[in-house]
């Protein structure tokens, strides 16, 4: 299993530019984080995790798997639709599914390309996608392309873990960007413990973020 990778110099640098921040990364401590690195998988199997379940999307990638023995573009392209369907997908995201292995094989998505392309350039272009959203994109440059400084508007938990972190009962666009700019070009990592964050415990001191102001 490979993981996203980080180390002592981004932990150092989130700490002197955020210090609420940067006490958050010594309580917690390093984050573990599988990552996908082959793109195509990364995109087929974001389609099938779209509203269900962590364990459903466990289930229904295990049967496509299955049925498919390979996930690769020529091998899904060349599968019906009625059959991706059968490993448990709803028939929109099985055409979504076929659709992005047809992209690949007619040359419309040129993966050795889109890795050497900006982030913006990569979200644009995997956005135009049929079941592929700017969030998703956004995902996929952290846990497949592993790009060190994404921090997502659309993500409701990162927007969460800023409220928490902070002490803040709204988040305006405004003062995420300002959060945003202030952890590039690290972004990604500071996401890590954004996500962390996100999550109150029960009972007093409202989480890590409270605990540590």
């Amino acid at each position: 299993m490979q993981l996203f990778q980080y180390g002592q110099a981004e932990i150092e640098y989130l700490t002197r530019r955020d210090r609420k921040l940067g006490r958050a990364i010594g309580h917690i401590g390093m984050i573990e984080r599988p990552v996908t690195p082959d793109l195509f998988t990364a995109l087929v199997r974001s389609v099938v995790a779209q509203q269900i379940s962590s364990k459903a999307a466990e289930t229904v990638w295990g049967k496509l798997c299955e049925r498919l023995l390979d996930i690769t573009p020529r091998k899904v392209a060349g599968t019906d639709v009625s059959d991706i369907q059968k490993c448990g997908l709803s028939m929109r995201k099985a055409r979504y599914i076929k659709g992005i292995g047809e992209a690949a094989i007619c040359g419309e998505l040129d993966f050795p390309e889109l890795r050497e392309m900006p982030d913006d350039e990569i979200i644009e272009k995997l956005s135009s996608l049929h079941g592929i959203g700017v969030w998703t994109a956004q995902m996929l440059l952290i846990f497949s392309l592993c790009r060190p400084d994404v921090v997502s508007w659309g993500d409701l938990a990162i927007r969460r873990g800023m409220m928490n972190l902070y002490g803040l009962k709204e988040l305006s666009k405004g003062q995420f960007d300002r959060f945003r700019k202030r952890y590039s070009p690290c972004g990604s990592v500071a996401s890590l413990y954004l996500w962390a964050l996100s999550v109150k415990p029960r009972g007093k001191g409202g989480g890590i973020g409270n605990a540590l102001r």
